[in-house]
């Protein structure tokens, strides 16, 4: 059996909701996401975002993707 890809994907969206003075339970309302599946979002366990959702947590934030996802460079073997 494959073993599953590890992502090198981060989620600030922690960040970003302090930043704004915002709660999950907030932006949960604003956009129409359950609590716990922003909650799997923000905690970097999310497999996949609908384009719908991440513009509406974009419109919301007042930010961009690149503001709230970004990439890790791949560690060096040791």
């Amino acid at each position: 059996m494959a073993q599953p890809i590890e992502h090198r994907i981060t989620v600030r969206l922690d960040e970003l909701l302090a930043a704004r003075g915002m709660t999950l339970v907030e932006l949960s309302a604003a956009v129409g996401v359950t609590v716990a599946n922003l909650s799997i979002l923000k905690n970097g366990h999310a497999r996949a975002i609908r384009f719908s959702t991440l513009t509406a947590i974009c419109d919301t934030l007042g930010c961009s993707p690149g503001d709230l996802l970004s990439v890790h460079n791949k560690q060096p073997p040791d």
